[in-house]
């Protein structure tokens, strides 16, 4: 029984995580199409795009962080020492990818504040 529903709660957050993303790229893709037609200078609509660029980074950062909640709660179900190492592996590279966007998102956040 426990199983069963460990395995709903798996399968919903999977699933909020892919939904989280495709509202931000939806999102993005309006934003940019927006930016490309309303015009202005070369260097505006490039600020513009870094804006929605930090927009979706940040919706790609939720979602991550999303799966490996997910992947923690998978491995709570089934804690093999495979799986340990697998979710390990996981983890590890999630964190990479979130911190290094994170930290891009910032840079980006402080260049157009300079500006």
């Amino acid at each position: 029984m426990i199983h069963e529903v460990v395995d709903a709660i798996i399968f919903v957050l999977n699933a909020f995580s892919v939904i989280i993303l495709l509202v931000g790229v939806a999102k993005a893709i309006i934003d940019f199409i927006k930016n490309e037609v309303g015009g202005g200078t070369r260097e505006e609509i490039s600020v513009r795009n870094n804006g929605i660029k930090r927009y979706l980074g940040s919706y790609i950062l939720l979602s991550l962080e999303v799966l490996i909640a997910s992947d923690i709660i998978e491995t709570i179900l089934n804690p093999s020492t495979q799986d340990i190492i697998i979710l390990g592996g996981i983890v590890v590279i999630r964190t990479a990818i979130s911190y290094f966007l994170g930290k891009e998102i910032e840079q980006t956040h402080k260049g157009e504040r300079v500006n």
